[in-house]
């Protein structure tokens, strides 16, 4: 074989195995909706008492899978769901590695967020070895937010290298504002684990809660609440004033105002009624989607991709 016809070899095994930007952007959004079941369908674990519904871990009884329905059907089947979760954090760390030109540390943040669905395997383990002790059950849901933050990062990145990037969009007060709304809503997320953790929803039976009164940290919640909604509140009315500039940016901000108004609707309700589990299941996924849009539009506000901003600021 000649010289020529060996580069020409190459050069396609290397097409062959290149991954498109288009079909990364879609991996990298399977990947983000998938993390955002896994975490409501770990709070279905907690609220439905059958966070112990699988002994033997990592068997479930004396079989890999379960042999009775109930609360073991339902631990089975979010462990299931977590598995899919870190399969398509891996393929898309895969994947990344294969998109040509993508920026290296992109590939980094797949990869830190794979090894955190991964991580989630031996801290779901060591979290019913300690019969779902309420520090081990929030650290497993705060891990999971944090990878969720990660698979928003590749997201928006890959869109921007799918459709191109554009120049930081907003004035840049506005952009450590919306940073502030980052940590802002980490604070909200803490305070609302603590509050669960106080609360009638241990996960299991008989499951020591925190110690703390349930009103207490409810109260302190809310307040979180508040400092948060004031951020956003700013951030979101500037990005309205900037909707011709920002199109894509301001209508994300609008969309976090109305699910925010929705969670606080859902969680005054939850209270008053005793906190039924299917209410506060709604309240995790509507928290989880909050923490999404916020990382999401901070992330945009510093590298937007091209189609969220006018034409004439990309």
């Amino acid at each position: 074989m000649s010289d020529s016809e060996s580069a020409d070899t190459v050069t396609t095994a290397r097409v062959r195995r290149a991954v498109s930007p288009r079909r990364f952007l879609q991996l990298a959004n399977i990947t983000l909706f998938t993390l955002w079941v896994v975490v409501t369908s770990g709070a279905v674990v907690r609220l439905t008492a059958s966070g112990l519904g699988c002994d033997n871990w990592p068997r479930c009884g004396d079989k890999p899978y379960p042999e009775t329905g109930g609360h073991a059907a339902i631990e089975f089947g979010n462990r299931m769901v977590a598995l899919v979760g870190i399969v398509f954090t891996i393929i898309t760390w895969l994947a990344a590695r294969r998109v040509d030109g993508l920026p290296r540390w992109v590939r980094t943040v797949a990869l830190i967020t794979a090894l955190g669905t991964i991580a989630q395997i031996p801290l779901g383990g060591v979290t019913v070895l300690l019969d779902l002790h309420p520090v081990a059950v929030m650290s497993h849901f705060l891990l999971a937010l944090l990878v969720v933050a990660g698979s928003v990062v590749v997201v928006i990145e890959a869109w921007s290298h799918y459709r191109g990037y554009a120049r930081a969009a907003g004035p840049s007060w506005l952009r450590k504002v919306a940073g502030l709304g980052v940590a802002a809503c980490a604070v909200l997320v803490v305070t609302g684990t603590v509050s669960t953790a106080s609360g009638p929803h241990s996960g299991g039976e008989d499951i020591p809660r925190l110690g703390l009164s349930v009103h207490d940290t409810i109260y302190v919640h809310v307040r979180a609440t508040a400092l948060y909604g004031i951020v956003i509140l700013v951030v979101s009315a500037f990005l309205w004033r900037l909707r011709k500039e920002l199109p894509g940016i301001a209508s994300g901000g609008a969309l976090l105002l109305v699910v925010l108004l929705v969670q606080m609707a859902v969680g005054e309700i939850q209270y008053r009624n005793a906190l039924p589990w299917w209410l506060v299941a709604i309240h995790v996924s509507l928290a989880a989607t909050i923490w999404v849009l916020t990382v999401g539009i901070a992330w945009a506000l510093h590298r937007p991709p091209a189609p969220l901003v006018a034409a004439d600021r990309r």
